[in-house]
């Protein structure tokens, strides 16, 4: 008896030291390309990140030539780099929305013309045919349709003015696609339409009628095998808008392919994470299984803010998009996902004062989901979607109390419902090839962005920027984005300090937050994570 114990125990630990061995090396010198839909701190570093935890280089382009705040984004010098750089890499993943026109918010205000995007996409054809062996995980977006017009937003500047009466007119143009207008919606899509001077509506619609025009084309290519894969983001979306009405026409052109080949998700910011995460399961013949559970309540049927889809049509579609496949029984589950929604299904927004650490009436039905997954040694991933851009407090806090935030295998809840669903399981599917350390560095980030920055300073920092002296606002901080990047810094520290405890023989140095995109909506942050 005593023998067997030995052996068995001798055959575990081999077993382990295999599989600690085959993560450290599922991608040692291996490359994947990998050019993002912009720079900022979620589409670049962060998705860059994970890959990396794996051992695989990721080649990106020089962050000059990449879309930020002031340079959109230069598309030829993308090209030029593209092919100098495709010799001997495993995949590429790649933004069509960067190759055409420079970046997402270059997309919403361009001026090129059908034949110049299309002279540019047709270039995907030529690169297959230079590297036929290099598979192409390809990402687009249907353009965004924006509630409300803001000066500072990224959309043309008529939109400041007009941007809601437009977002009501497609939206009610895309109700009369589904079902029939009421007598009013009826009058008031015809007032609405002699209220928005023609100009700029035929404008709006024309810009985002050649974008659905050469993603139409991208299908095509996929039909044809140029793409591996193609995964069609819609952006900011509501249930009726512009944006839903190009999406379901997308949809319903690309059917003939399946699922299987490429499909149409609300969303944007994670189209990245999904597809470096597809590429790296199909690098290594993975197909990772996961389960879902949802919160008592609306649950899956939760219709979140910015999004046209119920959360459980984005956490499929996210699952299918990463090259894994979803069962019912948590047992054969790679990632357990556990969706953390409002009772009534409603989204709020995290930044908000009403973001407290009190309990809702859903939180604690969700903890007792999150307790019997943990305590069964369920790899966990929590998708974080009660608000929108940041964290749930209370669901945060309970999480401290109860000693979870390590218990688990990947968090998200930073921006919207399909922000952090596609970013979580795309991450969170690859993390059962990482060892605890890299594991506590994804968790650790997570928590930095969506929990301490998004959800509690971002706020306080906001609120104190008219007292500082010096030019600048919350949207364009200016004069005041190196006090921005102290305060921010010096706040989420204390916060850290207070509210996360590490696992034992693990502590953080250099702590620091700053603002590449010259505003507060987002932040980069970097730390050090040392051992004993």
């Amino acid at each position: 008896m005593k023998k067997a114990v030995i052996f068995f125990s001798l055959i575990i630990a081999i077993l382990s030291l295999t599989a600690v061995t085959f993560a450290a090396q599922i991608g040692q010198g291996k490359k994947i390309l990998y050019i993002p839909i912009d720079n900022r701190p979620i589409t670049l570093k962060q998705t860059i990140d994970v890959g990396e935890k794996l051992g695989y280089e990721i080649l990106v382009p020089p962050d000059e030539i990449l879309g930020g705040p002031k340079n959109l984004g230069e598309p030829e010098k993308l090209w030029a780099w593209l092919n100098e750089n495709a010799h001997s890499v495993s995949a590429a993943v790649i933004s069509t929305d960067a190759m055409l026109y420079g970046s997402l918010t270059a997309s919403r205000q361009h001026n090129l013309s059908a034949e110049e995007i299309l002279t540019r996409a047709k270039k995907f054809e030529q690169f297959k045919k230079n590297f036929p062996y290099v598979p192409i995980y390809a990402f687009s977006t249907i353009m965004r349709t924006s509630r409300m017009g803001s000066p500072v937003a990224n959309d043309p500047a008529y939109y400041a003015t007009y941007g809601t009466q437009i977002f009501r007119y497609t939206g009610l143009r895309d109700k009369s696609e589904v079902k029939e207008l009421s007598k009013r919606e009826k009058k008031e899509f015809e007032q609405l339409q002699k209220n928005i001077p023609q100009e700029y509506l035929e404008d709006w619609l024309k810009r985002r009628a050649k974008n659905f025009d050469v993603v139409k084309y991208f299908v095509d290519l996929t039909g044809d095998y140029y793409f591996d894969y193609l995964l069609v983001g819609c952006d900011d979306s509501a249930d009726y808008s512009q944006t839903h009405l190009e999406g379901r026409h997308m949809s319903e052109y690309m059917k003939p392919l399946g699922k299987a080949r490429c499909q149409v998700m609300s969303g944007a910011d994670e189209l990245g994470i999904l597809m470096l995460s597809r590429a790296i399961n199909r690098d290594i013949g993975e197909i990772p299984f996961v389960a879902v559970k949802y919160n008592e309540g609306k649950g899956a049927w939760t219709f979140p803010r910015y999004g046209n889809e119920t959360i459980s049509e984005s956490v499929d579609g996210a699952i299918l998009a990463s090259g894994s496949f979803r069962i019912t029984s948590a047992n054969r589950a790679d990632l357990v996902v556990a969706v953390n929604t409002n009772y009534d299904g409603k989204t709020l927004e995290a930044n908000l004062p009403g973001n407290s650490i009190t309990p809702r009436k859903g939180t604690r039905p969700f903890m007792r989901i999150l307790q019997d997954l943990t305590d069964k040694n369920y790899p966990v991933g929590v998708i974080d979607v009660a608000y929108a851009n940041g964290a749930d407090n209370a669901l945060m806090d309970q999480m401290k109390i109860h000693n979870l935030l390590f218990k688990i295998r990947a968090y998200g809840g930073w921006n919207t419902a399909s922000n952090s669903s596609g970013f979580l399981i795309g991450a969170g599917v690859l993390t059962r090839w990482m060892d605890n350390r890299d594991v506590e560095y994804l968790l650790l980030t997570r928590y930095f962005d969506d929990w301490v920055y998004q959800a509690n300073v971002r706020r306080i920092v906001t609120d104190m920027l008219p007292k500082v002296p010096g030019t600048g606002a919350k949207a364009a901080l200016d004069e005041k984005m190196a006090w921005a990047n102290e305060t921010t810094s010096e706040m989420a520290t204390k916060f850290v300090e207070e509210n996360i405890k590490l696992p034992p023989g693990y502590f953080l140095r250099n702590i620091l937050f700053t603002h590449p995109w010259n505003r507060m909506y987002e932040a980069g942050v970097t730390f050090d994570l040392q051992t004993d």
